[in-house]
């Protein structure tokens, strides 16, 4: 008998096959169809032309230009190129305008909702690929990303006060939710990273329907608020978070103390000023808490003891051990976040406008999206996790075999090249590195030159005189 995810695999695998055969069109044309594509952009009351840059392809041209490690326009508009001298259609102009002109044009929200399209459907795969203790996992963290210092980013992520003009870059905050099982992003918030109703929890309360009925939300202790554990619990999800550090630290003596859990809870505080009234009616007087103590026993780590707080109360079901165990998976967060801004190169965006900057970032995540779900396919017949896959090594593979799959003319080749390309990311997997840990220290010397603090223009204008 065959496992249903084994069949579910199997039958995408041969419906993308199909898909590249019967219509051979640009890289991720296979996993975001014109009809997918076209048809949102309907729903969000745009409308457009028929150009050699329709919104299909403008889409998978600039996320094929995320994939690339060329991240330049020319070498993406050569794609295009080479795409319509293979099928035989006539030339377009190798000028990069009619393709940044198009790019300019796709509404914002597209790339977003199509980001919630590819990042859904994940969450019902992630009880076949290791649940636990049959519940969805969701982590949330945020990070920062740098831009081009341009009047206009300037003006829309304005950078710290403390530096002075002309000297930082713009700076933009992003707070994303992955599904902890597979990896993938199943939203996002952008915001400024200075100012006040800019941080991370105002970007984390904008995201409203993220949470959904048993899930088991992970954070970090910056979430551990009465608020957001409030806004979890009423939609039926749990909580497991490090305590904040400005809590009352809970005594574990007495009851309890003997298997470090204990129960406690937390009331309601007064109405902060961005609540409403009607918003903080709302909320229930008092939430139902469990602290418990963890005592970290590795050599080389810095924490030895720190202290969970969590909604779910069964000690017997949920016992500490499996509880820390749990909270230590939220890592994964952070090496989720660095494959986005280390291996897809999203650390340092390159767009001049805030608007280009933004869509940049949700065709990072598309494409990190795209690379995540063939991981959890490769995973299947692996009979790993997918976070046990290397996701630079999926990346090298998918670069290495996308031109001989869009290149291959028969069904039996494509099924052929999918199956290897699949067998390959399946064998990149991560080392096992349990405890690692690593000095914060810098080996290789930096450049002997003095750093810039004025103005570019400035120095410009001193060197010339």
């Amino acid at each position: 008998m065959n496992h249903p995810a084994s069949d579910a695999l199997a039958r995408q695998v041969a419906s993308t096959c199909h898909a590249l055969v019967a219509q051979p069109e640009l890289p991720f044309a296979e996993h975001l169809p014109q009809t997918q594509v076209h048809e949102t952009l309907h729903r969000l009351g745009g409308f457009f032309r028929q150009r050699v840059f329709t919104p299909a392809v403008t889409l998978w041209t600039f996320l094929s230009q995320i994939l690339d490690p060329d991240h330049s326009c020319q070498q993406a508009v050569d794609r295009v190129l080479a795409h319509r001298a293979a099928l035989g259609l006539p030339d377009c102009s190798d000028d990069t305008g009619a393709y940044c002109r198009a790019r300019a044009r796709l509404p914002e929200e597209l790339l977003h909702q199509l980001l919630r399209q590819t990042g859904q459907p994940a969450v019902e795969q992630a009880p076949q690929l290791g649940p636990w203790q049959g519940r969805r996992l969701k982590v949330v963290d945020g990070t920062g990303l740098s831009m081009p210092d341009t009047p206009k980013n300037q003006k829309e992520y304005p950078q710290s006060e403390e530096i002075p003009a002309g000297i930082g870059f713009p700076l933009m905050r992003m707070v994303v939710v992955f599904c902890l099982s597979l990896g993938t992003v199943l939203d996002a918030a952008l915001g400024q990273f200075h100012g006040e109703g800019h941080g991370e929890l105002s970007l984390f309360r904008t995201l409203d329907d993220v949470v959904d009925p048993d899930d088991v939300l992970l954070a970090d202790r910056l979430y551990a608020n009465y608020w957001d554990v409030a806004r979890a619990w009423s939609r039926g999800a749990d909580v497991v978070m490090k305590q904040h550090a400005g809590q009352k630290k809970i005594n574990f003596r007495g009851r309890g103390d003997g298997s470090g859990s204990k129960r406690t809870g937390w009331c309601k505080p007064q109405r902060p000023y961005w609540m409403s009234q009607e918003e903080y009616d709302s909320y229930p007087d008092w939430v139902k808490m469990r602290a418990v103590r963890v005592h970290v026993r590795q050599r080389g780590f810095r924490t030895k003891r720190y202290v969970l707080v969590t909604t779910l109360l069964d000690g017997t079901t949920y016992t500490p051990k499996d509880l820390a165990e749990l909270y230590r998976r939220r890592w994964q967060a952070e090496l989720n976040l660095r494959s986005l801004k280390t291996v897809l190169q999203m650390d340092i965006l390159r767009g001049k406008t805030p608007d280009i900057v933004r869509k940049e970032v949700w065709a990072h995540l598309l494409v990190y999206n795209v690379v995540r779900t063939l991981m959890a396919q490769a995973a299947v017949p692996a009979k790993v996790r997918p976070e046990q896959l290397s996701f630079q090594g999926a990346l090298h593979a998918i670069n290495a075999f996308l031109p001989k799959l869009q290149a291959a003319r028969s069904e039996a080749e494509v099924s052929r090249l999918w199956q290897r390309l699949l067998a390959l990311i399946g064998r990149r997997r991560v080392g096992n590195r349990p405890d690692r840990y690593e000095p914060r220290k810098v080996k290789r010397r930096p450049k002997n030159f003095p750093r810039l603090t004025v103005p570019r223009a400035e120095e410009r204008r001193r060197l010339r005189e």
